[in-house]
């Protein structure tokens, strides 16, 4: 049987079931205490110290479509970095900013006029000055980009969401819950998934 959930995945959680400990390292949480259904995968993952929006399913070629950049699917991130931005450096960043000798492709970012209604993180933020949240809408997926991202911009990245991949939004969930997708939702997802041809 077909299987596509979406779950909220909190701070401090591995986007895996399982997490292979070292006698030097401490034990770190897993997708595995949430009850999740048997036989899904997570279609991408969210760094330890990220949180928001996972899709897993059982459908190995939705995985692929929607974890392959070639298929550029949009993934929007609230991001609270510390600083206030310049519409300089938000430019820079819509325009892509070299990390780690890579340049990242263009992307949206506006910052929100309004703190976004999340609930409190496990672990709690102590910046050291002003904070602001933005919006980031990729259409890539590197190892901690939005977070390379805005450092390279002078905006260091304090908490980090992900509200939605393609159609599909963290409405109704909170932190460590997870639900099917309605017959609508998959519906959407799949016209975003497959409507997109291979960018080479």
């Amino acid at each position: 049987m077909l299987r596509i959930v979406a779950f909220y995945k909190p701070y401090g959680v591995l986007s895996s079931f399982t997490h292979e400990v070292r006698e030097t390292d401490p034990p770190k949480r897993t997708l595995s205490e949430f009850r999740l259904p048997k036989g899904i995968y997570a279609a991408g993952r969210l760094d330890y110290d990220s949180e928001g929006l996972l899709i897993l399913t059982n459908d190995g070629q939705l995985i692929h479509r929607l974890t392959d950049p070639r298929y550029k699917l949009p993934k929007t991130y609230y991001v609270q970095v510390e600083g206030i931005p310049t519409e300089a450096a938000l430019d820079q960043l819509r325009r892509g900013v070299v990390f780690k000798g890579y340049r990242s492709l263009p992307c949206q970012a506006r910052q929100l006029k309004e703190d976004p209604a999340l609930p409190p993180r496990e672990k709690p933020i102590t910046p050291h000055g002003p904070t602001a949240w933005l919006e980031v809408v990729l259409r890539e997926g590197k190892k901690r980009q939005v977070r390379h991202m805005t450092a390279a911009v002078g905006l260091p990245t304090l908490r980090l969401v992900r509200v939605a991949i393609g159609p599909i939004t963290l409405a109704g969930l909170a932190p460590g819950q997870w639900r099917d997708l309605s017959e609508a939702e998959r519906e959407a997802l799949r016209q975003a998934a497959y409507r997109r041809q291979a960018v080479r």
